[in-house]
């Protein structure tokens, strides 16, 4: 009786993924775990260690009237940055990708914001927003309009980052869907100009349904940036004035490194964790089947 052969193309296989997957446990899976179980106990102090506290943290948080400033806040961030960074990319992919002079130019000019550090980002839009000299005010100023503390005022501190969140991103989403733009066949314009289709017609009809995919990726994207945004707001307003521009991300790194209550923080995280999961498989699991692949 003939022993089988070893089959070294799987041992090989297993050997290439293993240093991705000792990386994502090591980053990812494990870190998780080890918040959820931290989130059941309490912060060690001094001399005094963690004790076993059940939901104590849970119920801290449903009584944490931040927390649900920063959570409603997030919530109209998201809502804002999400539509209008996928819409704006996506127009300057569609301009960008006609045949036009300087269009090199232009795709870099779109593209800068994304390479630029976030802190650098948030720094000189600092600037811009500075009351009395600040280029916002430069502008305001030749209509006449009066001097206006934007990120110092509770009813436009949480626009303000917005905006410049918008400004961060566009450039970067606008790459994947010029890459996808150039990706769809030529003889699809061809044909919709000879059956005489309108630009607007042949882009509602044919090409934003084969975008489809690269908008389901964008989307996963831009809602990952929108929960995990914390530099705009450390270097802008820290959080303020009154919470007024808190995000979940930033109220999290208060707890846990300002306030140093790791336990509350880990419980933050772990909301944070299924608030994400839960979006993500609804991405996953709805949306998807409504994406034409070719």
């Amino acid at each position: 009786m003939t022993s089988k052969p070893f089959d070294t193309t799987a041992l090989h296989a297993y050997l290439l993924l293993l240093p991705a997957f000792v990386l994502l446990v090591a980053f990812t899976h494990y870190p998780a775990v080890a918040a959820l179980i931290d989130s059941f106990f309490s912060t060690p102090k001094g001399g005094r260690p963690s004790v076993w506290v059940g939901v104590e943290n849970y119920e801290v948080m449903v009584n944490d009237p931040v927390f649900w400033k920063a959570a409603t806040n997030n919530l109209w961030f998201a809502l804002a940055t999400i539509p209008l960074s996928i819409g704006l990319a996506l127009t300057m992919a569609l301009w960008v990708n006609e045949r036009m002079t300087g269009r090199g130019f232009l795709r870099m000019a779109y593209f800068t914001p994304t390479v630029l550090p976030m802190v650098a980002v948030a720094n000189i839009w600092l600037f811009f927003y500075t009351p009395g000299y600040g280029l916002l005010e430069q502008i305001t100023g030749l209509f006449g309009l009066p001097s206006h503390n934007w990120l110092g005022d509770q009813r436009t501190a949480l626009g303000a980052i917005t905006l410049v969140t918008v400004w961060k991103e566009a450039g970067f989403f606008m790459i994947f869907y010029l890459a996808a733009l150039q990706s769809l066949n030529p003889n699809l314009r061809e044909a919709a100009a000879i059956e005489g289709a309108s630009r607007w017609y042949f882009f509602r009809r044919v090409q934003w349904p084969l975008l489809m995919p690269t908008t389901l990726f964008v989307m996963v994207n831009a809602v990952i940036n929108a929960v995990r945004m914390v530099d705009h707001v450390v270097v802008m307003t820290r959080g303020g004035p009154d919470n007024a521009s808190t995000l979940l991300l930033y109220h999290l790194y208060e707890v846990g490194f300002k306030f140093w209550d790791t336990a509350y923080a880990a419980a933050l995280t772990v909301v944070l964790l299924a608030v994400l999961a839960s979006v993500a498989l609804f991405q996953f699991f709805v949306l998807d089947r409504k994406v034409h692949y070719q």
